[in-house]
């Protein structure tokens, strides 16, 4: 009840007065808002995979390198086991910030447009505030 409290407290503050209906019709809109927001929320798993250290650092790396490099050429790069950079990529590729090619015995990653894009315009709006 106390998110019902609160909202009655500032729609109170907002409309001078409240009334259960002001509550109701509010707390209808916010619900509407949840269900644009996180109902179909494509975005989230590439923002969640860069929320790991190791995923992030391969993926500036990559978008750094502006070319694709060899998985041995990514693991000095981040404190992790083999496998775990392994994985970290998997995970990156399946989000769609990287890209794997297979040559031989050897798998190259480069970075994709849409984490590129992530990182400059992050940078831009970090390096502007």
């Amino acid at each position: 009840m106390e998110e019902t409290t609160r909202i009655r407290r500032l729609l109170t503050d907002e409309l001078g007065e409240c009334c259960d209906a002001d509550v109701e019709r509010r707390l209808g809109e916010l619900e509407s808002l949840a269900d644009t927001a996180f109902g179909d929320d494509a975005v989230r798993p590439v923002f969640a995979v860069l929320g790991n250290k190791t995923r992030y650092r391969l993926t500036r790396a990559l978008v750094a390198a502006d070319d694709e490099l060899c998985v041995c050429e990514l693991e000095p790069l981040v404190d992790v086991s083999e496998s775990a950079v392994s994985h970290a990529l998997s995970d990156l590729v399946a989000a769609g910030l990287l890209v794997r090619r297979k040559e031989g015995n050897w798998r190259y990653y480069a970075a994709t447009s849409l984490a590129a894009e992530l990182f400059a315009t992050a940078e831009s709006e970090v390096n502007d505030a």
